[in-house]
């Protein structure tokens, strides 16, 4: 296997890679919107040879797959080619700065789906008998409900996914779960020099929430839940009382937690609440939920990773990734989920979002590794 591992490696164009990654990162492809992107990947990996499936999601929309070797896949490379929408960016395209490349989506995750496609551009160049059984999926829509993944996850089953969101290219076997609270407070419209002829609905949303920060669960030193307010809205009405408030909560719960229990926690204290601001009018709901896990490293990938990692000069670090993901949804439907790729979470959905062009290489060395190490049976 040492031999085809040097071959592949010596196959990967660092050159090709960042072109290809510069170019995924100017076309611009937030959830919806992802077609040109998608026609672009499709015609390189075409180019090399591939038989590139489109898998339909939605009307224009559609998974690339793509698959190597002898036999059904174990083992799928999974990237998403959407991004988040550039609301507030006045430059989003892609420029280099030294070893960085800055733009939308670098980071999360267009230098992970490079990488996964340099990987088996390389693979691609081992004669077929020598081809591990593989597959590629760039998936849209991971930016929104992961409809991507859900229609993939509606035909294939493979034992294993590699997912390349941004882990700083730390091998994520756990993953945090995730919950999303919203509350909206209900009040009464005055004029708003005669604020005491009204009720105002935001006064009691943060009276609401400054309560709910008392509990345990959001103290951030010691309860291991990160959480943040996300958004926080009245009524747009003009020199009123606003006698409405909208506020969403992010909660990403870490991997034994259950979602369950901190919807618990939570309607408790708003029932709580309720005796103690005067005349509270507060709706709780909780539009989305997913359970964290943690796959543990007793398994033939982590064993993997601990002989490739050295290989190429690199640490090996286990972590948990602590945003959400597809790998929720994967892990839900019995699949196993590794997340791991270039760049870091920090900076993603941040105008300074950029990847150092280094780790997009070495990911793609990790990858081509993997897939023959794994599912090559090496």
């Amino acid at each position: 296997m040492h031999q085809i591992l040097d071959k592949v490696w010596h196959a990967i164009d660092p050159q090709r890679l960042h072109a290809l990654l510069r170019d995924m990162v100017d076309i611009y492809s937030p959830s919806g919107k992802e077609e040109d992107i998608q026609v672009m990947l499709e015609e390189t990996l075409q180019r090399a040879g591939f038989a590139v499936r489109r898998q339909e999601v939605d009307e224009d929309r559609y998974n690339l797959i793509a698959t190597l070797g002898w036999s059904e896949p174990e083992l799928y490379l999974v990237g998403h080619v959407d991004t988040i929408t550039a609301w507030d960016l006045e430059e989003y395209w892609s420029r280099e700065e030294g070893p960085l490349l800055y733009g939308l989506g670098s980071a999360d995750m267009k230098g992970g789906c490079a990488a996964m496609v340099e990987a088996f551009l390389a693979l691609a160049e081992l004669p077929n008998d020598e081809q591990p059984p593989v597959g590629l999926a760039l998936v849209v829509g991971e930016e929104e409900n992961g409809d991507g993944s859900i229609a993939f996850l509606e035909e294939f089953q493979p034992e294993w996914v590699v997912i390349g969101e941004p882990t700083g290219l730390n091998a994520c076997f756990a993953h945090y779960g995730y919950l999303e609270a919203g509350l909206v407070s209900r009040g009464r419209r005055t004029h708003s020099s005669l604020p005491e002829l009204g009720h105002n609905a935001v006064e009691s949303m943060l009276r609401v929430l400054l309560y709910l920060g008392r509990d345990h669960l959001f103290d951030r030193s010691n309860s291991g839940v990160v959480y943040s307010i996300r958004e926080l809205s009245s009524s747009r009405a003009g020199f009123v009382v606003p006698d409405r408030c909208e506020t969403w909560i992010d909660l990403h719960l870490p991997p034994a937690t259950d979602p369950r229990e901190v919807e618990e926690t939570i309607r408790k204290r708003l029932e709580e609440s309720k005796e103690l601001i005067p005349d509270l009018d507060c709706e709780l709901s909780f539009d989305f939920s997913s359970r964290g896990y943690d796959l543990g490293t007793d398994s033939a990938v982590a064993r993997a990773l601990e002989q490739i990692y050295p290989t190429i000069g690199l640490p090996l670090r286990f972590d948990a990734f602590r945003s959400h993901s597809d790998g929720n949804l994967f892990f839900e439907a019995g699949v196993k989920p590794l997340v791991l790729g270039p760049g870091a979470l920090e900076v993603a959905h941040t105008p300074d979002e950029h990847i150092p062009l280094d780790q997009v290489t070495a990911a793609a060395k990790i990858y081509t590794a993997l897939c023959l190490g794994v599912a090559g049976g090496g």
